[in-house]
């Protein structure tokens, strides 16, 4: 088995080497962030497994791929860049890693929820242009934090936010239980909670999850946070909501476009913190999840 990783770029290469094996199976790095659909084929000849990051592999030019039989996508959100059940028809498996970076991911969701409870973008961005902003903060020792899903980074927000001193309430799909943690029905979720947290992975089922129509039942004044994917929730209608001030604020890691573009609507509005897709980059996440991956591909040779 021979294999390549496509796109090892913001320091990945330099992550791969560290935790590759002398008897990992054979990858050849290839350090190109933007690589165009139309490139694949020819990008992709001779091998029989590819590691991607963040590359879009739509099943028209994956199609022409011939040989390749497996994508390991580094991460758990694969649907946002292939169709796995298309790939699935061409004889291409597509392979995600879980828990790599539950810790880290939650982390940066509760760094997030600080950040937007006492408006520190805000007061820095202020500060930076020579103005004294105080503003007047939310004490979150208390208040209660609503986890949509419930898998790996919301157990992970849970410890931390319970020992912060937040009452935890949570909603998943099927059923779960957790020390510490209160599980109810959704709208319950919604209305009842201080700070939304959303922990969804995206799928048919959840793309739109948080629709107008949900996010309208947020309690008002609420945080929103979403470290998941943009998609699960309805851009428009969240903005609609930071704007009236239904929801105070909202601290963001993803968006429907990235890199989010200059200009965009949401680096106009004061009452959000936004951060690059970045939740889950911590040194050792990254070396958990290239070793992971690796880990994988040697499976694949059994």
């Amino acid at each position: 088995m021979k294999g390549l990783f496509m796109d090892a770029v913001d320091d990945l290469a330099s992550v791969f080497h560290r935790v590759a094996r002398p008897d990992d199976p054979p990858v050849t790095v290839n350090e190109q962030g933007d690589i165009p659909p139309e490139a694949l084929p020819g990008l992709l000849a001779g091998y029989d497994f590819v590691l991607d990051d963040h590359t879009q592999l739509p099943t028209s030019a994956m199609r022409l791929c011939a040989g390749l039989k497996h994508v390991i996508f580094l991460g758990t959100g694969a649907r946002s860049y292939m169709n796995p059940e298309e790939l699935a028809e061409l004889g291409i498996a597509v392979h995600v890693i879980k828990g790599y970076g539950d810790t880290a991911v939650a982390e940066h969701a509760i760094a997030l929820m600080w950040a937007a409870a006492r408006g520190l973008a805000a007061m820095d961005r202020g500060m930076r242009e020579g103005q004294w902003l105080r503003t007047e903060g939310m004490e979150l020792t208390g208040k209660t934090i609503g986890l949509i899903g419930f898998g790996g980074i919301a157990a992970e927000m849970a410890r931390i936010a319970g020992g912060s001193g937040m009452r935890v309430l949570a909603w998943n799909r099927t059923p779960r239980a957790a020390a510490g943690v209160t599980f109810a029905d959704l709208d319950t979720v919604l209305a009842s909670s201080d700070v939304i947290s959303v922990h969804l992975l995206l799928n048919d089922e959840t793309r739109g999850f948080l629709s107008a129509e949900r996010i309208g039942k947020i309690k008002p004044g609420a945080l929103l946070v979403n470290t998941a994917r943009a998609a699960v929730l309805d851009e428009a209608a969240m903005i609609a909501a930071l704007r009236s001030g239904q929801l105070r604020h909202a601290g963001l890691d993803v968006f429907e476009t990235e890199p989010l573009p200059a200009g965009h609507v949401l680096t106009t509005l004061p009452n959000v913190t936004l951060s690059a897709h970045s939740a889950f980059r911590t040194p050792e996440a990254s070396d958990k999840l290239l070793r992971m991956a690796l880990d994988i591909a040697r499976g694949l040779e059994e």
